[in-house]
Order: structure tokens, then sequence, then C-alpha cells
């Protein structure tokens, strides 16, 4: 009889820096190993190697461009090798869509090819990358999508961006409830501003914007990778098992 592995392994897309690298890291700390992909990086992609290495866990990433969409087969055939050969595993437990971009940009200056582009990365990919790994995802395993609060609040510029994430926040509930006959739970993070190099970093390195922000979250401050990072290892845990088909919200009470 095979006994089933008791190390739980995450794929994370955008692992190699911001969000993903501290998801990358809090899981590790919870004692999961991680598959990560980058795009240009492969030196931050070594960081994050290392200190999943030092919290006593493996991690292992691939290259993966996120904004063309038909390279996910070739992404999908390279897991399957990578997961066999590091991990001596058929398959993984948690899928993380978290790789993406911003776009700030007026509505009436929005191109097509913005939104193409915008699409591709946020809505299109996450759909086709989820669909090619099902076959590698344990039953009971689970995917969480990561959307944005401006999915329920306007910012400025952001229409392209936000309505992508709007489509994200949609697919997810269609997700929980064609995967539940497997037992794959399906829900997206909504994060709220987020001091990080996202967007060339205005939240975390301009101080007037910061304040700005700050005013308008109930806890005073924006959020930092960590409060992310935190949250994401706890609602891949077993403690949120009958979360599902649910926008999880992580943005200390920000609101316009």
């Amino acid at each position: 009889m095979t006994t089933a592995p008791t190390t739980k392994i995450a794929v994370i897309t955008g692992a190699s820096r911001g969000l993903g690298r501290s998801m990358a890291e809090h899981l590790a700390a919870r004692g999961w190993d991680v598959v990560g992909t980058y795009q240009s990086r492969p030196d931050a992609a070594d960081e994050v190697v290392e200190a999943v290495r030092a919290a006593g866990r493996t991690a292992t990433f691939l290259p993966f461009d996120a904004s063309d969409p038909s390279s996910v087969p070739a992404f999908a055939g390279a897991l399957r090798a990578r997961l066999q050969e590091t991990f001596g595993r058929e398959g993984f437990d948690a899928l993380v869509n978290n790789a993406g971009v911003g776009l700030s940009k007026p509505y009436v200056d929005t191109t097509g090819a913005d939104l193409d582009s915008i699409l591709d990365i946020h809505v299109k990919t996450p759909f086709l990358l989820t669909q090619a790994l099902l076959p590698l995802l344990v039953d009971g395993g689970q995917v969480l999508n990561v959307s944005s609060g401006l999915a329920t609040f306007v910012g400025p510029g952001m229409s392209a961006y936000a309505s992508a994430k709007g489509a994200i926040e949609v697919l997810t509930r269609y997700q929980a409830q064609e995967l539940g006959s497997r037992r794959i739970r399906v829900n997206v993070l909504r994060p709220g501003a987020i001091a990080t190099d996202f967007g060339g970093g205005a939240v975390r390195d301009n101080a007037q914007y910061n304040a700005a922000v700050s005013a308008m979250i109930a806890l005073g401050r924006p959020g930092e990778a960590d409060d992310i990072g935190a949250g994401v290892a706890a609602i891949l845990s077993d403690d949120l098992r009958w979360a599902n088909g649910t926008a999880i919200e992580l943005s200390g009470g920000q609101r316009l």
C-alpha cells in the first residue's frame, strides 16, 4: 500500500519577489515545499530557494511568462518532470495564481493592446494554467487566485486591471463549483494596497501617496508583503477547510 506524502507542495506563480516570495517563505515556515516561477530574475529565485532551505524545506523554480498563455502546455510538462526529479512525486497540493503586473492608465487612453495584455496575464493564463495542471493537482487540493481590492472599490486609471480582477473573482466561483467533485477548493484572495515594488513602488516609496492610502485604511497603514504571505499560509491550512468559492479580503479595512 502506498503511503500518502505528509509534506505538501505549493506551486506559486511569480514567487521570486514581492507577495509571491512572502507566500513561499511563510508556507515553508509551516512545513510546505514550494515550486515557484520567475520571469526574468533567476538570481531573485535563487534567494527564495535559500530562504526556504533555511526554514528546513525545499524550493525549486521554473521560468514562466504569464503574459504568454500559449506557454502553458510546455510549463505543465516541465512542472511534471520537476516534481518527479525534486520531490519524487507525480502531483502537488496547492496552486497559487499570483503572477501579475499593474496598469495605471485612464480608461479613455487604454488601448486594445493594453487590454489584451492585462487580460492575458490576469485572466487567460490563470484560466488555462489551472486547467492544464488539474491532472497534477491532488484530489482534495486547493487553488488560490489573486484578485485586488480594486475589484470592489474604484482607483483612478485602473479600469483594465480592476476589470481583469473582477473576472478572476467570478471565475473562482465557477471553478469551486465545477471542481468540487474532486474535493478541490478554490478561493480568491483580495489584497488591498501593499507596500511593495508593484506599480513602480508608489505605495512603498512615495510618502505623500503612502499617507493618502493610509488614511483610507482602518488600521492606519498599507499592508506589507508579510501580511499577505502569512494570510496565504493560513488560507491554505486546514483551518480554513470549509472556505470554498470565497473572496477573502486582506486589506486592513481599506475603503475609498
